[in-house]
């Protein structure tokens, strides 16, 4: 089951984190079309968060098409997103990278900053 990891020093309202965190779950492949998120609940107990908060979130989810609310049942999963299986051969590559990356003295938000910067030249079509 997925369990959320909320960051208070991140900037990011808590809600949008497990919106986040949803988001990239599905398109890891680790939560499918019919999986059943965690109750608000057992959110509340394994984060501290207001049960409100976890609601905004799930709401968010539906309102985009990614999750529905069965009333009395919980919230389920309704479709994936993309297709970068956790597993996929190039996770591995990727994390080989970020290790190099590490041990060269880069922080994570180096790493994230250079990849991001990376990324959107290639899809601007630029050479990276």
């Amino acid at each position: 089951m997925l369990e959320y990891r909320i960051d208070r020093r991140s900037g990011v309202a808590t809600y949008l984190q497990i919106v986040q965190q949803t988001k990239q779950a599905l398109r890891l492949g680790l939560l499918e079309p019919g999986d059943q998120l965690p109750t608000a609940r057992e959110v509340v107990q394994a984060t501290a968060i207001n049960p409100n908060t976890v609601l905004k979130a799930y709401r968010e989810l539906e309102r985009e098409g990614l999750v529905e609310a069965r009333r009395g049942l919980g919230t389920f999963v309704r479709t994936s997103l993309g297709n970068a299986p956790a597993d996929s051969p190039l996770r591995d590559e990727l994390a080989d990278w970020a290790r190099r990356a590490r041990t060269a003295g880069m922080e994570r938000d180096d790493v994230s900053a250079l990849f991001a910067s990376v990324l959107d030249r290639l899809v601007k079509g630029d050479d990276a």
